[in-house]
């Protein structure tokens, strides 16, 4: 079983680099247009290259004007592969892409600023109950952060 998964898993790492990078994303989708219409032309006859890739384009985008159909069952079944391509693969990683860059937050803090608050939270609070203890106050449990093993 497990190595059924592995192609499984090849794929889906191919599938988030390509959706990673908007230039690879961009140049797979012309490729794959420019494909659909080099075999859109083979198979059928009669489209020249330039309806063939206009065919591709209106096939991909899933408007369909319907000016330009596949006549031969080959090109019946390319246009339900490259319909089904854009719509279940393409088009999800282009808007999962653009979502990405929008819900980013600058703000947020890097791995390394977080372990520095947390150590800091650290020394505060051992300065917080020696200050609590010369005092005579007691502190609550949950008032400050418990500190990380080996360290005070």
């Amino acid at each position: 079983m497990h190595v059924l998964l592995t192609p499984f898993r090849k794929a889906y790492r191919a599938i988030v680099w390509l959706a990673n990078s908007p230039r690879t994303l961009i140049l797979s989708y012309s490729l794959l247009i420019l494909v659909c219409a080099a075999l859109y032309h083979v198979f059928e006859e009669k489209a020249s290259l330039g309806d063939s890739v206009w065919w591709a384009v209106v096939t991909a985008s899933t408007v369909g004007y319907g000016d330009i159909s596949p006549q031969t069952w080959e090109g019946r079944v390319l246009a339900g592969i490259l319909i089904s391509v854009m719509v279940l693969l393409v088009i999800p990683l282009i808007t999962a892409h653009f979502a990405s860059r929008l819900i980013v937050d600058n703000d947020a803090f890097r791995h390394e600023e977080q372990e520095e608050l947390k150590h800091n939270l650290r020394r505060v609070k051992v300065l917080l109950e020696a200050l609590a203890e010369r005092e005579g106050v007691i502190l609550p449990d949950s008032a400050v952060p418990p500190a990380a093993p080996g360290e005070k």
